[in-house]
């Protein structure tokens, strides 16, 4: 059990401005005594290799209480909802609204009906975060209830397409409420993963879903040479509680990953990570550590997708030695939800597909969005999902390798006009404020950093004499 000074929980629940709290800064991942393979530089894939199309879902956030009409500016801090206190201004729109405002049933029932009629899909990636920002007055009989019904309609739409979620951090009651698999009784989440479990017992093995009931996540081949490995980063959220607890390695996830890793090493597998908290925003012990595994596994992790900030960015990683050798490369899709003022939105992935000694590295991706301000002139008229952008188009781009990320960022720095054009696409193609000086260094901090907490990430950038600062989770 945990014992804080004041400093300490004040730091913990306000953040460093009131106080210091770093409890977890002592333990380290134990890593097998196996040498790092030699590594090699990426190669293209063959002309003519069949390419895989992954459909990536986060944060869908389905507000059951949301009315057309109703106030999108109210005194809660969920608006758009028929209990909503009004102003008598700025109304809800049918598909959405640019505000503090969730997303109704309809709207992500017409997201998957597009998607369902521009398939194939190879797979979908689907990391969390199902009901709404009413966080004060939800219940675990709501949390089962959204959880069943967009399993549902996930599995109406796109059919027989696989499916692999991850855990969000909104889908406890209390929301970011997870304690270690050690918990036992009412207080545990087991009334969660065992839900979890039978809603997508069709689209994951026994022994997959085995430690999903468990402790939340899992592992699962999902094609030759390709395994999959599903996070639950709620056990590095800032947010949760429970890790006061148990802040070392809860529930062993650190370690459970390495011998995934050392074994997909040992079979010549590529491995796909999912999560919904992005790592550069955990909890600094175990941040470090989840970035010291990339490290040695760069070799086999071929890619890493993550939501929950409701934004498009990334996340690079660098060798530890140097912090000067971009090696991997946490993707960040934008959220389903318009929380907040957002456009609706959703993710496609192109992979180097199935075939031998395919690297399953992400080749392009693509996102798209529903134009609220269109779709909400024309209620009655099936709205119309379009391409917002294509990476490798929008940003010149050769490939999609740590290096041209890396690349990619000191363009930002240097090219303004690029920066813009990044901040624009940033938020889906709604942007209500400018980004310039402060906000532009602090945002480059953020794509360099896929670690929290480390300063030395973004030394060279610098604004009036700070450095740059890694921003905190609001979602």
């Amino acid at each position: 059990m945990s014992v804080l000074r004041p400093s300490e929980v004040c730091g913990l629940l306000l953040g460093e401005e009131c106080g210091h709290w770093d409890i977890g800064s002592d333990w380290n991942i134990t890593l097998p005594p196996v040498p790092k393979p030699p590594l090699h530089p990426p190669v293209p894939p063959p002309p003519g290799s069949p390419v895989s199309r992954v459909l990536f879902l986060t944060d869908i956030h389905w507000d059951h209480s949301y009315s057309p009409g109703a106030t999108a500016t109210c005194k809660e801090p969920l608006c758009c909802r028929n209990q909503s206190s009004s102003d008598g201004h700025n109304p809800a729109g049918y598909w959405g609204e640019y505000s503090t405002c969730d997303l109704p049933l309809h709207t992500i029932e017409s997201l998957l009906q597009h998607v369902a009629s521009n398939g194939p899909f190879d797979r979908v990636y689907w990391t969390g975060d199902i009901p709404a920002h009413n966080v004060w007055e939800q219940t675990r009989a709501q949390q089962l209830n959204a959880l069943r019904t967009i399993t549902g309609l996930i599995r109406k739409y796109l059919g027989p397409v696989p499916v692999y979620p991850a855990v969000g951090n909104h889908e406890s009651a209390p929301v970011n409420s997870f304690p270690p698999p050690s918990v036992y009784g009412n207080l545990s989440s087991h009334w969660l993963y065992d839900a979890m479990a039978q809603e997508w017992e069709g689209w994951l093995p026994t022994s997959s879903l085995e430690t999903l009931r468990t402790s939340g996540f899992y592992t699962t081949r999902i094609a030759p040479g390709l395994r999959l490995v599903s996070l639950n980063m709620n056990f590095c959220a800032t947010e949760n509680f429970w890790l006061m607890v148990n802040y070392t390695d809860p529930a062993g996830q650190l370690q459970w990953l390495v011998g995934v890793l050392q074994e997909a090493e040992n079979n010549h597998e590529k491995v796909h990570i999912i999560g919904h908290i992005p790592p550069g925003i955990c909890l600094k012990s175990w941040s470090w550590n989840y970035y010291r595994i990339v490290n040695r596994y760069e070799a086999s992790i071929a890619a890493q997708f993550f939501g929950h900030t409701h934004l498009d960015e990334f996340e690079i990683f660098y060798d530890e030695e140097t912090l000067s050798r971009p090696l991997s490369v946490a993707f960040i899709a934008p959220s389903v939800t318009t929380f907040i003022n957002l456009n609706p939105g959703f993710r496609v992935y192109l992979v180097d597909g199935e075939y031998p000694h395919s690297s399953h590295v992400v080749l392009d991706h693509e996102t798209y969005i529903l134009n609220l301000t269109e779709a909400n002139r024309k209620p009655s008229v099936t709205p119309q999902w379009t391409l917002l952008y294509s990476a490798l188009n929008t940003y010149n781009m050769k490939s999609s390798y740590p290096s041209d990320w890396d690349q990619l960022v000191q363009r930002f720095f240097q090219d303004d006009l690029l920066f813009q054009t990044f901040w624009f696409l940033h938020h889906k193609g709604h942007v209500s404020e400018v980004c310039q000086e402060a906000c532009k260094t602090n945002l480059l901090c953020v794509l360099r950093s896929g670690r929290s907490n480390d300063p030395r990430l973004c030394k060279d950038l610098v604004f009036n004499g700070k450095t740059a600062q890694r921003r905190k989770s609001l979602c």
